[in-house]
Formats: C-alpha cells, structure tokens, sequence
C-alpha cells in the first residue's frame, strides 16, 4: 500500500540521521497517515481514505468534506478521492 495521503498528496521524504558524532546516514521521514471515514453532506454517506493527520485539520478547516473536495487540485487527489469529487460535483449540478 503506497504511504501517500488520497487528498493532499503528501508522501516520505528523504533525509539524513546524524549521530553525535556527526555521522550521516539516510532516513525516510514518512507521512503521518490515518484510516478515517469522512462524511459527505450532499451525498448523505460516508468514505474511507487513508489521509494525513494535516489533511484531516484541513478537511475541518473548510468546513468538511465535500467544500475541500470542491477546492481541491485534481492531480493531488487520488483516484477514489477523484471519484467522490466527480460524485459531488454531479449532485450540485443535479439540485440547481
């Protein structure tokens, strides 16, 4: 399973671990990763994404889901991700 966040993206990085005694030697610094279900108000349900811890302040920051969704880049957001965005975009345009 990839270590990478379904909405915003974020994966490892790359860095040194340094001794005491000033010895480098190369670490990866991987994303804080949840498996969490996130509620959509206009579809009326629940999906499951595996995202960061950051992700998940920034889903309550805008206000849930479905208004992250709406002002999320599409090449950062996976595929299921992708779907529900598509899904959502949809029920808007079907209620106006």
């Amino acid at each position: 399973m990839s270590r990478r966040c379904e909405l915003t993206g974020k994966g490892p990085m790359t860095g040194n671990n340094v001794s005491h005694a000033n010895n480098k030697t190369r670490r990866r610094f991987l994303p804080n990763l949840q498996d969490v279900t996130l509620l959509s108000d206009t579809l009326g349900r629940g999906f499951k994404f595996r995202v960061s811890s950051h992700a998940l302040r920034s889903v309550d920051h805008r206000g849930g889901l479905d208004a992250f969704l709406a002002k999320a880049k599409e090449e950062d957001l996976s595929a299921a991700a992708l779907k529900v965005k598509k899904e959502l975009a949809k029920a808007a345009s079907a209620t106006s």
